[in-house]
């Protein structure tokens, strides 16, 4: 009886009759905003009536082409790349970190050149580096009977200092600046010392051509490595880099050797890279003890973690809060730790699903550096006067470092979208337009008559769906057991 009920309420309700339907058709491709749709309907003539089919067909064909391919490129995640030269009155000037590339004092190493190779595995972890065999042996005694040795102590004690007698001159933007305004820092070159740290607000440039002067001593006789293990150079490194991040000198170290005058132009580049799937960065990752994120801060904490995990320490070189590795730790499990982390691929660079994908926003310092000799003959009487030292000395030992900025602008790369949201629905508009004449008025039109019939189709077929068995009282439509046995005791 529902069933019944449902049926006839559709039947009198909701479906209309055949002739509402095809009125309803008619009075649709009448109507409706898609042009040639009423052309095809209304016209007498079957020759025009063919024409106008074939038109609109053909528009429609070339609108869904066009609309394919529009999507197709939006969802290969097309990126243009602008560049912007921003001129200012005033640029922050960045952080620099000087080293000597002659790591110790000669007096402290004169009868332990095990240090260096020490050194060596204590920095391997920021810069690979593969120990020769015929050294572990002299390497093993040592470490047995020195276990309480501190590298890191060591280093700090006899590496490289900067006081009245290394820094002979500093002078930044015409003002003076003294050692104390040099932030120590451990790198592959031992004792570093990082100028303009954590970004003070005093350090800023408001003329081109002026910056940081520096005149270093680097005392030859006092500070040496082992030529044998292929330290054979004398001079200053330096490295430029954001006040904010820790300098970097695999491949972005600048050399200054002894007896030269270095100048150096820099400029100032701002990388803004869109995120995954149009650019690598993922703007979510955030570092522990990095104030900003940079791929080498990332790759260090990795490092950090995977060691720590693995060894019970951590390296003083590397970022954390962790146990200090002895040497022992360093030579047994830190060193192969460090092998395995490069061979197995657990820290990784560069691609949005690696470890330590691409910055969303990077600042990076280009330089251009030009070299001439230090000092002619009244500059190298003048200096030796001075310091009370020989002309020899000077051309052995004295390096000046001139770090400038260009002129007074930044550049600024940034990756875009070469399609956005907008940009594809004005351009799906704009083929529907030219083609069809549609709009999203039309379209709207096109999803209530499919919908309308869609409707009207469900109705149909409920309507022709087999009717239901009636499940009555059995005593009315059907013999009970008793008379069933009665009926075959007749029979």
């Amino acid at each position: 009886g529902i069933l019944e009920k449902i049926r006839l309420y559709l039947i009198k309700k909701l479906l209309p009759h055949l002739e509402d339907r095809r009125k309803y058709h008619q009075e649709f491709a009448s109507s409706t905003s898609f042009h040639g749709v009423h052309n095809i309907v209304q016209t007498r003539s079957k020759t025009r009536k063919v024409l106008w089919l074939l038109i609109v067909t053909g528009c429609l064909a070339v609108v869904i082409w066009q609309i394919c391919s529009r999507f197709i490129y939006y969802f290969s995640w097309p990126t243009t790349t602008t560049v912007v030269v921003q001129y200012v009155e005033k640029v922050k000037f960045p952080a620099v970190t000087f080293c000597n590339l002659n790591r110790f004092q000669a007096h402290a190493v004169s009868n332990l050149k095990i240090i260096f190779l020490i050194w060596n595995i204590v920095s391997g972890v920021l810069q690979k580096f593969a120990m020769e065999d015929k050294y572990s042996q002299e390497l093993n005694d040592f470490l047995l009977g020195n276990q309480n040795f501190s590298i890191k102590e060591f280093t700090r004690k006899n590496g490289f200092y900067l006081n009245s007698s290394t820094l002979l001159e500093c002078d930044f933007f015409g003002k003076p600046c003294y050692p104390q305004d040099f932030e120590h820092v451990f790198t592959e070159y031992g004792n570093c010392f990082t100028f303009n740290h954590n970004d003070r607000p005093a350090r800023r440039v408001s003329l081109s051509g002026r910056g940081l002067h520096l005149l270093f001593d680097v005392q030859q006789e006092q500070f040496t490595d082992e030529p044998a293990l292929g330290y054979t150079d004398a001079g200053i490194t330096f490295v430029i880099h954001s006040p904010k991040e820790l300098p970097r000198f695999d491949g972005l170290g600048l050399l200054t050797p002894v007896g030269m005058h270095s100048q150096v132009a820099i400029r100032q580049l701002k990388s803004i890279t869109q995120e995954y799937p149009w650019g690598e960065c993922k703007p979510d990752i955030k570092l522990q003890y990095h104030k900003i994120y940079s791929t080498n801060g990332c790759l260090r904490e990795c490092k950090a973690r995977y060691i720590q995990d693995w060894c019970g320490c951590l390296p003083f070189i590397l970022p954390g809060n962790g146990t200090e590795c002895d040497l022992l730790k360093f030579y047994n499990c830190v060193y192969p730790a460090i092998y395995n982390i490069e061979i197995k691929g657990l820290c990784t660079a560069g691609t949005h699903n690696s470890t330590c994908p691409a910055p969303c926003e990077e600042t990076d310092y280009p330089t251009t550096v030009t070299y001439s000799s230090f000092g002619g003959q009244k500059a190298i009487k003048y200096f030796s006067a001075k310091l009370k030292k020989s002309p020899e000395y000077i051309r052995q030992n004295l390096v000046r470092i001139d770090i400038k900025y260009h002129d007074l602008s930044y550049k600024i790369t940034q990756q875009q979208k070469a399609l956005t949201i907008s940009e594809l629905l004005a351009d799906i508009g704009g083929q529907l337009g030219l083609f069809c004449g549609a709009s999203m008025i039309t379209i709207i039109e096109l999803l209530e008559y499919i919908f309308t019939n869609f409707c009207w189709m469900c109705i149909f077929l409920l309507l022709k769906a087999p009717e239901m068995p009636q499940w009555n009282n059995p005593s009315q439509n059907q013999p009970t057991h008793k008379e069933k046995k009665k009926g075959i005791q007749e029979c």
